[in-house]
C-alpha cells in the first residue's frame, strides 16, 4: 500500500512539472495544504470599487457576465439585465439581486492553499480579482451546493461545463500561486487531459 501511495505521489509531481509555466510564468504548485484553522472570511475584506466608477466588484461582475447588459443608474443601481449562469445555465433577469457572486476558488480553499500567509491587501485583491475567472455570477442553488469545496468535492452539474471550470480553477490557482493538493491536482489534470482530446 505504501509503495502504491509513493508511486501516485511521484506521478502527480511528475505531471505538475510537465505543466510548468511558459515564458517565465510560474507553474502550478502541488503539495499539502494547511488546515482551515484560523480562517475568517472577513480577513479577505469586502467588495471594493477599484476603478472609482461608483460600481463595486459585485456590480462589475454582474455587468461583465450579463448576456443582456443592464442599465446602470445612480449609485450603480442595475436594471433590465439578463444572465445565463455559468454553473447551471439558469436564466435570470432584472437587477441581478437574485444572483450570488461566487469566488470560483472559495476563500476558505484559498486560505488553506496559501492565502493564510498573505497580507490583508493581497487577500483583498484576490477577493476582488476582476482580471481572471476568479469571480462568477452564480445561481444561488449552485453556489450553495458548491460551498467551499474544491473539484474533488464539487463540479458544475452540467457536464460540458467541466472543461471550462477545471481550466478556470487552474488559471486562478496558478495566477495567485495557490497550492493544489495532490487529490485536487489529480482531478484537474484528469479533466483537462480529456478536454484536450
Amino acid at each position: 500500500m505504501l509503495t502504491l501511495l509513493v508511486t501516485i505521489i511521484a506521478f502527480v509531481f511528475a505531471v505538475a512539472s510537465e505543466w510548468a509555466g511558459f515564458d517565465g510564468q510560474p507553474g502550478p504548485i502541488v503539495g499539502p495544504e494547511v488546515s482551515r484553522e484560523g480562517y475568517d472570511r472577513d480577513a479577505f475584506g469586502g467588495w471594493i470599487d477599484a476603478d472609482g466608477d461608483g460600481c463595486d466588484t459585485r456590480r462589475e461582475v454582474l455587468i461583465r457576465d450579463a448576456t443582456v447588459t443592464p442599465a446602470v443608474g445612480p449609485d450603480c443601481t442595475l436594471s433590465g439585465g439578463q444572465w445565463r449562469t455559468r454553473y447551471a445555465a439558469v436564466e435570470v433577469a432584472g437587477d441581478g439581486s437574485a444572483l450570488h457572486i461566487d469566488h470560483l476558488v472559495p476563500l476558505a480553499e484559498a486560505w488553506e492553499s496559501g492565502a493564510h500567509a498573505w497580507s490583508p491587501e493581497r487577500r483583498r485583491a484576490f477577493a476582488n480579482d476582476l482580471d481572471s475567472p476568479a469571480l462568477v455570477a452564480a445561481w444561488s442553488g449552485s453556489n450553495e451546493a458548491k460551498g467551499a469545496s474544491d473539484p474533488t468535492g464539487w463540479l458544475p452539474p452540467i457536464l460540458n461545463r467541466h472543461c471550462w471550470y477545471a481550466r478556470a480553477w487552474y488559471d486562478v490557482k496558478v495566477k495567485w500561486q495557490l497550492t493544489f493538493d495532490p487529490a485536487e491536482w489529480a482531478v484537474i489534470t484528469l479533466i483537462l487531459d480529456k478536454c484536450e482530446d
